[in-house]
């Protein structure tokens, strides 16, 4: 016999298990918040954008060739300033206790299609510390780039800038607690249902015809407590008139 389950048995699942899906919401909730306020450490960003001059053509001139040997000339410059050429001379000027492996991890470097502008973002757990590491970084690639490529086209457009309250971009503690409380609600629903699964006990007039698979001829109805103990009541007096009438 095929088994199916209507929509009336979820929401009667759901129904009887809501205290486990509430609690079960909760816990996860309350885990999320302890964990991103208490446990996980703050991570700071800062931004410096670099401005590459390209050689000016005649409109004539300009071409497809060019546009693309400019894209290149970008991408390339993408990669030097994550380099350890740069990245060894950042570490020596701010005197940091790192590798230029592990500042490279720090460092995220990257240029809208078709622009001139490479934006530099550096994320550390000191704000001052990510501001230096990226104005630094900037200054030795404008430097260096000189000596590198024989070209003088590089300049900073804008320089980060240390704020008085600074925000952290990690973690999203607002996001973190939403997104727990969707995976609580999730297992929660899950337990529901692997609870209501196996949970093997008769209840119903239906369980009886699912396990005996027989159709049900009839049920006996259970009384109320209030009839019983006048059904027992009335038994009682009979039986002590009966008794009463054989003395």
């Amino acid at each position: 016999m095929e088994e199916t389950i209507s929509l009336q048995d979820l929401f009667s699942t759901l129904k009887k298990r809501i205290v486990l899906i509430i609690t079960t919401v909760m816990i996860a909730i309350g885990l999320a918040a302890i964990v991103s306020y208490f446990f996980l450490t703050p991570i700071y960003q800062a931004s410096t954008q670099i401005l590459v001059n390209q050689q000016k053509y005649e409109q004539n001139q300009f071409n497809t060739q060019e546009i693309q040997a400019n894209l290149q000339l970008i991408n390339t410059y993408n990669v030097i300033i994550t380099s350890p050429a740069i990245l060894t001379k950042v570490i020596e000027i701010l005197d940091l206790e790192t590798t230029p492996v592990e500042l490279k991890s720090k460092i995220t470097v990257n240029s809208a299609q078709n622009s001139q502008v490479v934006n530099v973002t550096v994320q550390d757990t000191e704000s001052f510390r990510a501001v230096d590491i990226a104005n630094t970084t900037a200054e030795v690639f404008q430097n260096e780039i000189k000596q590198l490529m024989n070209v003088d086209n590089v300049n900073i457009l804008s320089s980060a800038v240390n704020s008085e309250n600074p925000t952290p971009v990690k973690p999203q503690k607002l996001l973190n607690i939403a997104i727990a409380a969707v995976v609580g609600l999730m297992i929660g629903v899950g337990l529901a249902f692997l609870l209501e699964y196996l949970d093997t006990t008769v209840k119903t007039e239906q369980d009886v015809e699912e396990i005996v698979g027989l159709p049900l001829l009839g049920i006996v109805s259970r009384l109320p407590d209030e009839e019983l103990m006048a059904t027992a009541t009335r038994r009682k007096t009979q039986r002590s008139k009966g008794e009463a009438y054989v003395q």
